[in-house]
């Protein structure tokens, strides 16, 4: 439902989720360009995360080995596809690819879905002048998104 990279959403931590702004701040020192990265949490992503708390608690890490103060293997999301049938068919940046495929066809402002991917403008000049969050899009994009998910999945 987040569409982060696989470390990002691994090494995720509860003190990262603020619920009262419904907001995941992503650490600089987890993201791939080093800088924070802000990620809308959809009504369904909170539902998630309540009853993976509930199911799993921890105050540390959302995905543990069973040691809440330690996160699971680096390679658990791909094994858990493997398991799941999916071998040589999907991988866990693959997730990655479909929202931004499923978005672009719904007609989402590229800027939008490329900041929610937390992607770099190519342009150095307007990467330098264009800093933009387009927060209050990607949120509604992020609901869209998380609403889309439910709808497919039935």
């Amino acid at each position: 439902m987040t569409f982060v990279r696989k470390s990002e959403l691994l090494y995720a931590k509860w003190g990262e989720f603020d619920f009262k702004t419904n907001l995941w701040k992503v650490p600089s020192d987890r993201m791939k360009m080093r800088v924070e990265h802000t990620v809308p949490l959809s009504k369904t992503a909170l539902s998630v995360l309540k009853e993976l708390k509930e199911k799993f608690p921890s105050n540390e890490y959302l995905f543990h080995n069973g040691n809440p103060n330690m996160p699971i293997r680096d390679n658990a999301l791909i094994e858990a596809l493997y398991w799941m049938g999916y071998k040589n068919e999907m991988t866990a940046h693959g997730f990655r690819a479909i929202a931004s495929t499923v978005l672009n066809e719904h007609e989402f402002r590229a800027d939008v879905i490329e900041r929610q991917l937390a992607h770099i403008d190519g342009n150095q000049v307007r990467r330098a002048y264009n800093r933009a969050e387009y927060l209050e899009e990607r949120i509604e994009m992020m609901e869209w998104w998380s609403n889309y998910l439910f709808e497919i999945s039935k």
